[in-house]
């Protein structure tokens, strides 16, 4: 007698679970100041480092050294930052620019006090 009322509200409750807007695990993380979310500029992507190349992909273009990325010609590649030379001088770009080295004698000093 109440079947078809409950498998019309299970119908609705599903369509909300599959129209809820769910975070893209691959995306970076957002930024804390909105400011820095509207940065412009090349960005890194991610590096490869094998025995026989260096790549990185910047805003969705595959590059190696010697490549072009707008007015810039990529000069280096590390395993976190690329080097980009153009006609107001070099620029890096750093794969994780919101990380912040702390050396192992300042992380034991801030947590003997």
């Amino acid at each position: 007698m109440s079947r078809v009322p409950l498998s019309l509200a299970a119908a609705l409750f599903a369509c909300a679970a599959q129209a809820a807007p769910f975070a893209d695990p691959t995306q970076p993380p957002a930024a804390s100041d909105p400011a820095e979310g509207l940065m412009s500029g090349p960005r890194i992507e991610s590096i490869l480092i094998a025995p026989d190349r260096r790549l990185a992909v910047i805003s969705g273009q595959q590059v190696t050294i010697g490549s072009r990325v707008g007015a810039a010609v990529v000069v280096a590649i590390s395993e976190t930052e690329v080097v980009l030379r153009g006609a107001d001088g070099e620029r890096t770009l750093k794969l994780f620019p919101e990380l912040v080295r702390q050396s192992a004698a300042a992380g034991k000093k801030g947590r003997s006090q």
